[in-house]
């Protein structure tokens, strides 16, 4: 429960970080950046919002879910590639990343046509 409840005022203070991101993205001189800041803020309460549904449904039916990890580690993935123009990589980075990204995304739909089957 301790940890619900870390998640929750930690998604609190993230999203209130969004928020002053998108002020200062009004008063930004580089809306480039200011954008990418408002995104990437933006996609970190997102990470720590599919973490706390992983651990709340956990509590609902002591069975740990897969598919908000892996959304998370995807959404984790595309604030990488957000910040490639930033940040000088190496091909072989922006290559493994990207291989990530799909191996995630074949993951969720996999797990997905499994549960289709299991409820049946």
């Amino acid at each position: 429960m301790l940890i619900a409840v870390s998640l929750s005022l930690l998604a609190i203070f993230s999203f209130y970080d969004v928020i002053l991101q998108v002020v200062a993205l009004v008063h930004a001189e580089d809306m480039t950046q200011g954008i990418l800041g408002v995104l990437h803020a933006l996609l970190l309460t997102l990470i720590i919002v599919e973490i706390l549904e992983t651990v709340t449904a956990y509590f609902r039916t002591n069975r740990v879910l897969v598919t908000p990890i892996l959304i998370a580690g995807i959404t984790a993935m595309v604030r990488r590639v957000l910040t490639f123009g930033v940040e000088p990589l190496e091909p072989v980075d922006i290559g493994m990343t990207l291989v990530a990204i799909l191996v995630l995304t074949i993951a969720i739909v996999y797990i997905g046509k499994q549960e289709r089957v299991d409820s049946r």
